[in-house]
């Protein structure tokens, strides 16, 4: 280089180095324009995101908890009600065991007409803490049918009332003329306190009892109101019991509502509140609100935010829970009270899911700004000191290189990473452009290892795939075979008995008789009335007829079963033909008569092997299944059931199948035997393709009962004790009502 050239070049790289202070503040800058932006789209999408989890989480905590609730609070509704089935049954049966009885004795000495023309207990013998009081009103007319009624409540009191009394103030039982018997322990004068002319079925509980006003019989709830003794909120269950067509009686509990108005009120989520009400409406617990008459003491705006609560909660679809309540802000979770049929209703607004989210974004941008200040000054600092000055001289160099001058003058003589970089830039440069040769060669030659390697995979791909469908049809080929097989057992036997009989039937019989009568032509007559052997033809012949017609309906009925097996069998075929196609679509199945089918399919074999069925079969109304994959599933494991059992004694040899529904809404079938039983270790391979405990067994059987019990929805599982103790096989399914 010559001197005149030095001077330019030191010109240049002053003329390169003076921006250098703008560059770092413009880079400071944009630097925390864009990193401000970050924040504030991430306070954003950070205030979105947890408004959205917590408005989730509130709403599915607001909706359990109110199920949660409802199923605790409305269990002394249905605590009440089941109550009054036990005591309508009783009641009932008293009455019907009292219907011919002269209980006239039983009567006068355990009641008495008072002076003032009232029926009530005797005093002497009256313990109101222990037994239960009668009151008849003054001017009724006690008869005999009235007496063995009161006598019948009055026993059904006494033997339920005390168990009653632990959850219910009183139980009591009122007759539609206004006798009443009731069992309160903490009342027990009451009935000689009572006016006589006291009429119970003027009170407010008992007129929807009456058939004209409940046709439908069910159980009636009465309206809030204050019991005068005790001033606890109340409301009485009632329920009324007709027999033979006519109102006989009507059971009812006092109810007391306190715990529930109070933990209305002081039980609920942070934030929310509870509210209780009727279906027409009427205010039963709110917070704000408390007494009898709470609705009218509430002010304009509260009637009207409570009005739209009710007509909100009233209108709603049917099922739906969780409610919005948008020109108030609140959401709404809703609970029905099984019994009386309030509502009960918890009250969420939504400041209470937004306020958190809004606080935790606050947070969150605070923090990203705080951050933003130290990070701009350190980064300042760094560009200051550690990179910008050095990297002027750099950028020249890689100015000249870009330029594709690769003989670069820089200060080689730095120990650090500048240093490093100087000293390597003429041997990157050398690598880069050997590397691109190496490269171009390693991409051609990777191309066709690609195109190689794809094909060999496109055929073992092929070969999987014939393997499988091979594998697949094999399997149902064999599950179609075992099914058939068990049914052509059946079909076997039920045709050789049918030949059995056929061989047996009296034919010979017929043409002795015709030789006889063609004997005896001439003097047939004569001959029936007269002759010892004569006298007897007739009824012989009757006979004869009989058991042959015996016979032939044998033979139709085994002939009919052939045919009910044969049919089975073209079922097994197509079912086994669905694997391979879209399900079989549902119909409606009664499981009783689908179990019987199971058993009269292997009937024969059942009779053969001599073992006794028991049948424990729940009544359950028709469900939605596939009726020949359950079908399938029950003849086989009825078929394994009476081979397992060959070991067993005749006459011990059982077989129990029993049907039921279970509390989590499925159906249950168990096939139990008392064979020779499944070794533990055993129980985990017993429904192995292939797997069997029988010698001439294949292991296909359970295999695809299980297979197809999946299909269905539900499992198939094994249970037993050891070896010699017996097998339970139990297929679930779901219960899906028709």
């Amino acid at each position: 280089m010559t001197a005149a050239s030095k001077p330019g070049r030191h010109a240049t790289m002053q003329t390169s180095s003076r921006p250098r202070t703008p560059l770092a503040r413009s880079t400071l800058i944009k630097m925390g324009v864009r990193i401000a932006v970050v924040i504030a789209l991430s306070t954003l999408f950070s205030y979105l995101h947890m408004l959205h989890i917590l408005r989730t989480e509130a709403l599915a905590q607001l909706d359990q908890h109110v199920a949660e609730r409802g199923q605790r609070e409305q269990a002394i509704f249905l605590l009440a009600e089941d109550n009054h089935a036990i005591l309508k049954k009783a009641l009932e049966e008293k009455i019907r065991a009292y219907q011919h009885e002269d209980v006239s004795a039983r009567f006068d000495s355990l009641f008495a007409l008072m002076p003032d023309g009232a029926v009530r207990n005797r005093p002497e013998h009256f313990d109101g803490t222990r037994m239960p009081c009668v009151f008849v009103p003054k001017g009724v007319p006690v008869d005999m049918d009235m007496r063995r009624r009161l006598l019948a409540a009055y026993e059904v009191l006494l033997q339920y009332g005390p168990a009653f009394h632990s959850r219910f103030m009183d139980s009591f039982i009122t007759l539609p003329e206004g006798s009443l018997a009731m069992y309160w322990p903490e009342r027990a004068n009451w009935i000689f306190e009572s006016e006589p002319t006291t009429s119970i079925i003027t009170q407010d509980f008992f007129p929807g009892s009456l058939p004209e006003n409940n046709p439908q019989r069910l159980t009636t709830w009465s309206p809030i109101y204050k019991e005068p003794v005790s001033q606890w909120a109340m409301s009485t269950v009632t329920t009324p019991l007709d027999m033979d067509g006519r109102h006989v009686a009507s059971i009812s509990h006092d109810v007391p509502i306190e715990e529930l108005m109070a933990r209305t009120i002081n039980d609920h989520l942070p934030d929310s509140y509870n509210v209780v009400f009727r279906e027409d409406g009427k205010l039963i617990v709110h917070p704000a609100l408390k007494g009898e008459d709470a609705a009218s003491q509430a002010t304009v705006e509260q009637q009207a935010h409570l009005r739209s609560i009710i007509e909100r909660v009233r209108t709603r679809p049917s099922g739906e829970a969780m409610l919005e309540l948008p020109e108030y802000g609140e959401y709404l979770a809703v609970a029905r009270l099984k019994g009386p049929g309030w509502y009960f209703v918890t009250v969420l607004p939504e400041s209470a899911v937004s306020r958190p989210a809004f606080q935790a974004a606050r947070i969150v941008l605070l923090l990203g700004m705080v951050s933003l200040f130290l990070e701009l000054a350190i980064v300042s600092w760094v560009l200051r000191q550690q990179i910008t000055h050095p990297l002027v001289a750099f950028t020249q160099a890689t100015d000249r290189v870009a330029a594709g001058d690769f003989k670069v003058e820089l200060d080689t003589t730095r120990e650090d990473e500048l240093g490093q970089l100087a000293r390597a830039f003429r041997l990157m440069a050398d690598q880069i452009q050997r590397r691109e040769e190496d490269l171009r060669q390693a991409n051609e030659g990777l191309e066709h290892r690609v195109e190689e390697r794809t094909r060999e995979l496109k055929e073992v791909h092929q070969q999987l795939v014939q393997t499988a469908r091979r594998a697949g049809m094999a399997e149902i080929a064999t599950n179609v075979l075992h099914n058939v097989g068990n049914v052509l057992n059946s079909v076997y036997t039920s045709s050789q008995v049918a030949r059995q009989r056929l061989n047996e039937m009296r034919l010979e019989h017929v043409s002795r008789v015709a030789n006889m009568l063609d004997e005896r032509q001439p003097d047939l007559s004569s001959f029936l009335t007269h002759d010892e052997r004569g006298r007897h033809l007739m009824p012989f012949l009757n006979k004869l007829g009989q058991s042959l017609q015996d016979d032939r309906q044998d033979i139709v009925t085994l002939l009919d079963d052939v045919g009910r097996y044969t049919e089975h069998i073209g079922d097994i075929v197509k079912v086994q033909q669905n694997y391979a196609r879209t399900p079989r679509l549902h119909e409606p199945v009664l499981l009783s008569g689908l179990v019987e089918d199971a058993l009269r399919i292997n009937a024969a074999g059942l009779v053969r092997h001599q073992v006794k069925v028991e049948r424990q079969l729940a009544d359950l109304p028709p469900l939605l299944t596939d009726k020949h994959k359950t079908l399938m599933i029950l003849v086989n494991l009825v078929s394994n059931a009476k081979y397992a059992m060959d070991s067993v004694p005749v006459s011990e040899r059982r077989l129990i199948v029993r049907l039921e529904r279970t509390s989590d809404n499925l159906v249950r079938i168990l096939i139990q035997d008392n064979g020779m039983g499944i070794a533990p270790e055993m129980l985990t391979r017993i429904f192995q393709y292939g797997f069997t405990t029988r010698e001439e067994g294949h292991g296909f059987g359970l295999h695809s009962s299980a297979l197809a019990a999946q299909e269905l929805g539900g499992s198939l599982t094994v249970h037993s004790d050891g070896p010699g103790l017996g097998a339970t096989f139990t297929l679930e399914m779901p219960y899906l009502p028709a």
